[in-house]
């Protein structure tokens, strides 16, 4: 048992993780009466966290790759829990989007170093486990999370979740010992590229949730947009010019790792972007306690867990591209199923249901074919890029459907006569205050999530089919390729050029021709 105390520190690091991305959803009808906020203030405190998290996990997989992956481990855990603290004893809205920021930084380290810790930790038919039970812990804690985020607001309040992280952070500290502190060269962090990549994310965030605010016609929506669109050129003329970059542009040449990008965009858009407003419409349209909102994710959370499990080991040498892009068609179809929403909440059951079991496919797959993707010295870029993609999707996701959510609220409210501005107080959780108008209440909801359903869908499917055209890798072997002398494995190479989880030992062999390996797919 003792070998799987590593997987047991980086699981309960995870699960910490990617519960602090969605435990703040059910909270956000008491922060919001607490704090007297409004709804772009609750887009931000959920954003704020996962942007920089996103925005900082390349760097932080650059300085873990310098300076020894569990030593980036370690420091992520302490500034995460500190950075805990801080949220729940804020005393205003600012204080805590700021504290949920530097979470995130702490969040960064964490992440990046996650998947060269596993890789690192386990070998042959162990990392498959490894990955599977991972994937478990990954697919199902962002849907824990509003059920544990429910019990503890409820019972004590909306500080709790952040006050249980940092005794956590403390025993997966006491773990850490068992993992080796592995690095893969001495890299610097790429200052510029980083700067820039925040400005980007935060500019299309910023940009979509103005929209959302004051709508798709004032200049300074367009703006943000712009400035991001140009931002991210910016970028990829710093990356592809820097002598050690963030991102090195050439691993784009890879189908698998282009596709895996996508992938990791997609999820958290598709499959947990719209679990904010179904929580605001459980709570404050249909006047479900925290709990009671947090257990009907429990379908979509406990059926991810149970794919990913039996997925990891099962599912090890099958092709990365039809399970990923398979998963992501059902977490599309997932979310068309919630376009047939009514007035009660059983039906988001089945929606619920064919989205975990997509993500249950998707998550264990996801960062074992990136890392199979890539040379050994990018293993901490390419934990970082796959982590940093899964973020921006949820921060986009948020501002994106927020959006579509205002939007059709507001044209609801307008049919009837009703102000359009109710729609914002709807989006802000702000349902009860307004008892007299409970019907156009509930039908403005229904419309709204309906189109945040639509759009997540659509985005899942799409994404699922792309993935499955471009991502054509086959089954790996890698045991034919690792024992195979030295001077076969050209040949091996040739005869299978696609098998993800040969390419690092063909790179470690071969280093100058790893390119010409990723070119072919």
């Amino acid at each position: 048992m003792r070998k799987w105390l590593p997987l047991a520190a980086i699981c309960a690091c995870t699960f910490m993780l990617l519960i602090d991305v969605t435990i703040v959803n059910v909270a956000l009808p008491a922060l919001a009466r607490n704090l007297q906020t409004s709804f772009s203030s609750l887009q931000w405190v959920v954003d704020s966290y996962a942007l920089v998290l996103a925005a900082l996990v390349l760097a932080s997989g650059s300085l873990a790759d310098r300076i020894g992956h569990r030593r980036t481990f370690i420091a992520g855990l302490v500034v995460f829990g500190a950075a805990s603290l801080a949220c729940g004893f804020a005393s205003g809205t600012g204080v805590l989007i700021a504290a949920r920021a530097v979470q995130g930084v702490g969040g960064a380290a964490m992440f990046s170093t996650t998947f060269p810790l596993l890789n690192g930790s386990y070998q042959g038919r162990d990392r498959g486990t490894a990955y599977g039970i991972w994937g478990a812990v990954a697919g199902a804690s962002a849907a824990v999370g509003p059920v544990l985020g429910g019990l503890l607001t409820e019972t004590l309040s909306w500080r709790w979740i952040f006050f249980v992280n940092p005794p956590v952070a403390i025993a997966v500290v006491a773990l850490c010992w068992k993992l080796a502190d592995t690095h893969s060269g001495t890299r610097r962090v790429d200052v510029p590229g980083t700067a820039v990549l925040t400005a980007v994310a935060g500019s299309f965030t910023y940009g979509l949730i103005r929209a959302g605010e004051a709508g798709w016609g004032v200049p300074s929506t367009w703006g943000f947009l712009a400035a991001g669109a140009v931002l991210a050129v910016a970028f990829a003329g710093i990356e592809s010019r820097a002598r050690e970059p963030l991102l090195d542009l050439r691993l784009l040449a890879s189908r698998t790792f282009s596709g895996m990008m996508l992938a990791g965009l997609a999820l958290n858009f598709a499959a947990f972007a719209y679990l904010t407003y179904t929580s605001i419409w459980l709570q404050s349209v249909l006047r479900m306690t925290p709990i009671q909102a947090g257990l009907v994710a429990v379908p979509l959370s406990l059926t991810a867990f149970v794919v990913a499990g039996m997925s990891g080991r099962a599912l090890h040498n099958a092709s990365p591209g039809r399970v990923v892009g398979v998963g992501l068609v059902l977490i599309g179809f997932g979310g068309l199923a919630g376009t047939f929403l009514r007035g009660s909440w059983p039906w988001l059951v089945p929606g619920f249901v064919v989205v975990g079991v997509g993500v249950g496919l998707v998550s264990p797959m996801l960062g074992a074919a990136t890392m199979a993707a890539v040379p050994r010295e990018r293993a901490g870029m390419a934990g970082g890029a796959v982590n940093m993609m899964r973020q921006l999707g949820y921060a986009f996701g948020v501002a994106i459907l927020g959006t579509v959510f205002e939007a059709r609220a507001q044209t609801s409210f307008a049919s009837r006569g009703l102000p359009r501005s109710l729609g914002q107080s709807l989006a802000g959780g702000q349902a009860v205050r307004f008892p007299g108008l409970r019907s156009a209440f509930e039908a403005a909801s229904l419309s709204g999530l309906r189109g945040a359903f639509l759009v997540a869908g659509l985005a899942g499917l799409v994404s699922g089919l792309v993935v499955l055209v471009v991502v054509r890798s086959r089954p790996a072997s890698p045991a034919s390729l690792e024992s195979a002398p030295r001077e076969a494995r050209p040949a091996i190479r040739e005869a299978e050029p696609t098998i993800p989880e040969a390419e690092p030992a063909i790179r470690e062999a071969e280093p100058a021709d790893w390119q010409a390996t990723a070119d072919r797919g």
